[in-house]
């Protein structure tokens, strides 16, 4: 059992700042999605951002370190969560900022696996431990933090029965989907599936699985392949499904995907905010930090 988790929070949010028409949304709303980082939209029934929730159930799931990796520009973080770069109590969670660079030759972060690696490099204690990961624009339900700090397997990730989610058709055929072999462990992972294939990823119960960007990882064993991940082909990119596979190359039936059948509210582009607004005011009335 671990304590760490790492949340992903340094990404250029390009389709929440993307142009759209909304009807639902306030001056304020559109004007938070177009400038923040989208886990620090207001989106709370006071107003407090998606993180405070997120940080939340990883408190109740038993977490202690949280490390938030954020932009160049993200000093809005520190207003939130505390202004030291190092060990800022937060409702008794120890929060640190890792800060994801930008290489001088492009103009976005350079993925999921950039992020992290440069988050262990300026946190090496995490080389030597187990942490786990996440998307700070994601809910991630505490049982299921729960689940992947309590994995006795090297590495795990929850795997999310496709059809719980609580999510357009359209927008759910796009989510990538995992392979995984009888026992559980990870084979594959495939982006944008066609549906002629989607027969040939369904799971010992006849699932389909998608992965949420959320994992456990050993971060010894991780760490090589974390610094030489290779750039995405099409996406260009680095990105933390790719650094896994690479792994499962060399070491097979290492990474479990934990089954979890539950909605995760998501806020990638504005027409998510009123959504997750609507979702927080319905299942989290109040942020309770004593519970």
């Amino acid at each position: 059992m671990h304590n760490n988790l790492v949340i992903l929070a340094g990404g250029a949010s390009s389709r929440m700042k993307k142009e759209v028409a909304v009807d639902n949304l306030t001056t304020e709303e559109i004007a938070q999605a177009n400038e923040r980082s989208k886990g620090l939209i207001g989106v709370g029934p006071n107003g407090r951002p998606l993180l405070d929730y997120l940080l939340l159930n990883a408190k109740k799931a038993g977490y202690k370190n949280i490390y938030i990796i954020i932009g160049e520009q993200g000093d809005l973080f520190k207003e939130f969560y505390g202004n030291k770069t190092k060990n800022n109590n937060f409702h008794d969670l120890n929060i640190s900022f890792a800060t994801q660079y930008i290489p001088k030759n492009r103009v976005k972060p350079f993925g999921t696996a950039d992020a992290l690696y440069q988050a262990v490099e300026q946190y090496p204690e995490l080389n030597s431990q187990s942490y786990s990961v996440c998307n700070s624009d994601n809910l991630y339900s505490t049982a299921a933090l729960l689940a992947l700090r309590e994995s006795i397997i090297t590495h795990a990730f929850i795997a999310y029965d496709r059809d719980s989610m609580e999510f357009p058709l359209e927008r759910i055929s796009r989510f990538a989907i995992a392979k995984l072999n009888q026992k559980g462990f990870l084979l594959d992972i495939l982006e944008k599936p066609t549906a002629e294939i989607l027969a040939e990823y369904k799971d010992s119960e006849g699932k389909l699985r998608v992965s949420m960007n959320a994992f456990k990882f050993d971060g010894k064993l991780i760490y090589p392949y974390l610094k030489n991940c290779p750039v995405h082909p099409e996406r260009q990119e680095k990105e933390l499904p790719t650094v896994l596979l690479n792994f499962l190359q060399e070491h097979p039936d290492t990474a479990l995907g934990i089954p979890f059948s539950e909605h995760v509210p998501d806020l990638t582009a504005k027409e998510d905010i009123a959504e997750v607004k609507e979702y927080l005011k319905n299942h989290y009335p109040e942020l309770n930090w004593e519970n």
